[in-house]
């Protein structure tokens, strides 16, 4: 990295420490890339909210989400990444060197990698920040195994909401969904797996108001919106599926991306603009798991060393010539 007053060039920089960034890192590092990586507001992503990661492999009793990204963090710097603690708030992809603008100064990048992730939305009540973790979530195949037998309730009316609902029914021992209109947008098909199945339970035109519990979750607040009639439901589990949002604002207008606001990659991870490279849950509305996202960090830096590899080998032939 060679730095020019405040200005700082680098062969990769990553946006995002989460682990599709970490992983990207990592694998730049062992390249000898020297890579930075610019861990945002959320030092290891989502997994990092996660209490206990139980499918990630390696960790036969499972690892806390926190551990885990510290764990990645140390790999990538034994290596030779640089993470350091700032925010990007503005890019340029019009031209190479790559500029991006953050809190401490600016980055000039000859490779980028974005990583910068989704954040599922909130219904913004009460109990619900401080409970999550504890009862609260908002991923069914990361914490559904922690309701084993126990009540669980799902907020949301679209396919995910009725998918993760089916998929917690193998460990809970009842399953409400709560909606706050009296129709699900959902497909045809899981509405009709999801009603037919004899743990799953419906409460629509419902809104829940309120979280509580001390150290975990133990009862909600409800509200009719047709009635405006005010109920208590108690409950193990909360989760709420209503979307995801693409932290993808920065590179609105420059890169190709869904209607969903997701970066659009192909299989090498590549994106619209060429040097520029796209992983995780930016890019990735299906799965949202921390080894697929590993596994496309470490593609993203794999065809982003290729990359430089293909760039500097005409140079390095003239200049032996």
């Amino acid at each position: 990295m060679s730095t020019n007053n405040n200005e700082k060039h680098v062969k990769v920089l990553v946006l995002g420490a989460g682990p599709a960034g970490l992983s990207a890192a990592l694998y730049a590092a062992r390249a000898e890339l020297e890579p930075v990586v610019l861990t945002g507001m959320q030092l290891g992503g989502q997994a990092a909210l996660t209490h206990t990661i139980e499918n990630y492999p390696g960790f036969p009793t499972g690892v806390g989400g926190p551990e885990l990204g510290e764990l990645f963090q140390k790999q990538a710097e034994n290596f030779g990444a640089k993470v350091e603690f700032d925010m990007a708030h503005e890019v340029d992809l019009s031209q190479r060197p790559f500029k991006v603008t953050t809190d401490n100064g600016e980055y000039l990048a000859d490779t980028l990698i974005l990583s910068t992730g989704a954040n599922p939305t909130h219904l913004n009540i009460p109990g619900e920040v401080e409970l999550t973790g504890r009862g609260v979530s908002y991923c069914a195949t990361c914490d559904g195994w922690f309701f084993k037998d126990k009540k669980v309730v799902i907020v949301g009316g679209g396919d995910s909401a009725l998918e993760e609902g089916l998929f917690i029914t193998r460990y809970a021992s009842s399953v409400t969904v709560i909606h706050r209109r009296d129709e699900f947008r959902a497909s045809p098909v899981l509405q009709k797996r999801a009603k037919d199945h004899p743990k799953m339970n419906f409460i629509l035109d419902t809104v829940v108001t309120e979280v509580i519990g001390s150290d975990k979750v133990t009862t909600l607040k409800l509200k009719n919106v047709k009635t405006g009639a005010e109920s208590t439901f108690d409950t193990d589990g909360f989760f709420v599926f209503i979307g995801h949002v693409p932290n993808t604002q920065m590179f609105k207008g420059q890169l190709e991306m869904s209607d969903l606001g997701y970066v659009i990659v192909n299989e090498k991870m590549e994106t619209s603009v060429e040097g520029v490279y796209a992983a995780g849950e930016i890019a990735d509305p299906h799965f949202r798991q921390v080894i697929t996202s590993a596994g496309m960090g470490a593609a993203a830096a794999i065809q982003a060393t290729r990359f430089l590899e293909a760039e500097a080998a005409p140079l390095e032939e003239s200049a032996n010539s």
